[in-house]
């Protein structure tokens, strides 16, 4: 009896859970994005409307991941097996406190001032670097100051969007 056979005999079965798993995940979150999007004018290729790119988006968000899920069934692969909340915590938390701190907030008593770019793109990259194992402190402050500095000539001056820089400070 050859190989070919006696995988032909074992029918649909998972070789990959992570690969199957990931894949769902995928879909679940194509759905979602399809939900909240759903209020949102399509538009025409002609006029693009604001609805256009996040349901294009998921969709083949959506499409890569049945492409993974039926991938899982096709090649071996791993099992499925737990992840470090530490990456979790600290990538989401990043992206919290930049969100937070980057045009202020109230919230009862607690205030936070409107920092801007200069404070908050740093911050974002510190909080993020601490999600690796493998971590240099020196490397890292080095990178978040070329990354705000990058970021600021980008989206400031180069694409004219409203952020603000350092309005503590400067005005800006």
């Amino acid at each position: 009896m050859s190989l070919n056979t006696i995988e032909r005999a074992q029918g649909l079965r998972v070789r990959s859970q992570q690969d199957l798993a990931a894949g769902l995940f995928m879909i679940l979150l194509a759905v979602v994005a399809l939900f909240l999007a759903s209020d949102l004018p399509m538009g025409s290729l002609r006029q693009i409307g604001p609805g256009m790119l996040p349901k294009a988006f998921a969709v083949i968000c959506a499409g890569l991941g049945a492409l993974l899920a039926l991938s899982s069934l096709r090649y071996n692969g791993e099992k499925l097996s737990g992840w470090s909340w530490r990456g979790v915590i600290f990538v989401l938390g990043g992206a919290v406190v930049f969100g937070l701190t980057i045009r202020g907030f109230d919230l009862g008593p607690i205030k936070v001032p409107q920092l801007g770019l200069v404070v908050s793109g740093p911050l974002v990259v510190l909080i993020s670097g601490l999600a690796a194992d493998d971590r240099k402190i020196k490397e890292l402050v080095i990178f978040a100051l070329v990354m705000t500095t990058f970021c600021a000539l980008l989206f400031k001056y180069a694409l004219g969007l409203p952020i603000p820089l350092a309005p503590w400070l400067l005005g800006i």
